[in-house]
């Protein structure tokens, strides 16, 4: 069985970090990315991750931020896919926002295969990573975050940092699996393009 679209150079996994940063109605809030981690997909290379706060200089946070933002675009321009889970109604707008409040260009269209969105038509069970991972039995477990270790972390305090950067390294990891286990067992979509002038987001759902 052919796994991969034919004629894709190459795909690349992805994941980012939140945190919330001020409240603009209710209890809507802005966010900023405190880490993103990459891999191409069957490239001998490690998982890429990039997080802001490791100057311990608050002065430096949006240039740290800046930075991150524009090692991944370096990424996501050398993919013929992105994929990760639930990147089309979350990581990518999320990363847009981003890019427009530092005045940088937005990430281009791009094919998406995405393991929420394209996961095949299901009820009665939960689509997040972590219960997909377990129901799966993957190898790759979740790394675990409870309450006081994000807000550990969203301080970008130094063991905050360090467990934001075991987080996200092992969401890249435990997804790639999780993509694989789904395109063996024929449960996930083709890729579809994904744009930033595109529709709707999609309400989460865990």
């Amino acid at each position: 069985m052919r796994l991969e679209p034919k004629g894709i150079a190459r795909i690349l996994d992805f994941d980012i970090e939140v945190r919330p940063m001020a409240f603009y109605g209710g209890d809507f809030t802005t966010g900023q990315p405190t880490a993103i981690a990459w891999k191409f997909i069957g490239e001998f290379s490690g998982v890429e991750c990039r997080l802001i706060g490791e100057s311990f200089d608050t002065r430096r946070v949006f240039d740290e931020e800046i930075a991150m933002l524009e090692a991944f675009r370096a990424a996501y321009d050398q993919a013929d896919i992105v994929t990760g889970h639930y990147v089309r109604g979350f990581d990518l707008p999320t990363l847009n926002g981003r890019m427009m409040r530092h005045g940088l260009p937005l990430l281009g269209t791009k094919l998406v295969q995405d393991t929420k969105g394209d996961l095949g038509r299901a009820t009665k069970m939960s689509k997040s990573q972590e219960n997909l991972g377990a129901m799966f039995e993957l190898k790759h477990p979740k790394v675990p975050m409870n309450t006081t270790l994000w807000e550990v972390g969203n301080a970008l305090v130094p063991e905050g940092i360090e467990a934001t950067r075991r987080r996200v390294i092992g969401d890249v990891e435990q997804h790639i699996e999780l993509r694989a286990t789904m395109l063996r067992r024929g449960y996930l979509g083709a890729p579809r393009a994904w744009s930033p002038n595109g529709g709707l987001t999609p309400q989460y759902l865990p």
